[in-house]
């Protein structure tokens, strides 16, 4: 068994809100039990109303169940509308914010729209962490260039060779744990970009978080690389202290 990491592991993947598709709601409240039930410890909360309905509002919304709970914010934006969305990004910014969310799926927005990279160029101008759903391929293929630091919620172990193709032409690009749950694909991550490029997120209370965190009990990973994966690469991508 794998040595347990030395602090509380941190998820990237925490969302609130209400999902339009399947009027499934978690609560902030109901995601800190969630989050105790299994272990975790805190992490990057966004909000499904900033996504879906209202950034704005949304987001003060995950700004305040980060401030209740000791996680942090993650801003989302609405790339279907692109210049409200850098306007969100700037507000975000000038309140502290470390990270943006993106969803271009959830928006039904092509990767390919201009408007992605301008609210992207937008956060690397503030020094912003981007959080990403969608197919890896297409939005890392979209983003090259931009010196973009990124986390890719969705990276997929059906698409790992092209996601470390990616990886390896753009050193700010991260993967979530969450679909990396194929018996090898931690390790292969690791051994080819490096364990600083694997991030652990597992979107409690949406998806089956145990089964991601059970994973960390069979990863054939160092010590020192499973305290990377488990908390201190997000630690490092949001600059904040150890």
């Amino acid at each position: 068994m794998t040595e347990a990491p030395a602090r509380p592991i941190l998820d990237c993947d925490l969302l609130v809100g209400r999902d339009i598709a399947t009027a499934r709601r978690v609560r902030p409240d109901e995601l800190a039990a969630t989050l105790a039930g299994v272990g975790i410890g805190g992490g990057l909360v966004g909000s499904l109303r900033a996504l879906l309905f209202d950034a704005p509002s949304g987001n003060d919304e995950a700004a305040a169940a980060a401030a209740d709970h000791g996680w942090w914010a993650a801003a989302g934006v609405d790339l279907r509308d692109p210049l409200t969305a850098v306007a969100e990004v700037e507000r975000a910014a000038a309140a502290g914010v470390r990270a943006i969310r993106l969803a271009p799926g959830r928006q039904e927005v092509p990767a390919t729209v201009p408007g992605l990279r301008a609210v992207v160029a937008a956060a690397v101008g503030h020094g912003l962490l981007v959080l990403t759903e969608g197919d890896a391929r297409l939005v890392g293929s979209a983003l090259r260039g931009l010196g973009a630091r990124v986390v890719f919620l969705d990276a997929h172990f059906y698409h790992l060779g092209d996601f470390v193709l990616l990886a390896r032409e753009e050193p700010g690009y991260h993967a979530s744990t969450r679909l990396l749950g194929n018996p090898d694909g931690w390790e292969r991550l690791t051994g080819e970009v490096g364990a600083e490029r694997l991030v652990f997120g597992s979107r409690p209370g949406w998806f089956e978080a145990s089964a991601v965190l059970a994973r960390m009990d069979t990863a054939r990973l160092t010590a020192s690389e499973l305290d990377l994966v488990a908390g201190e690469n997000l630690r490092q991508l949001l600059e904040v202290a150890s």
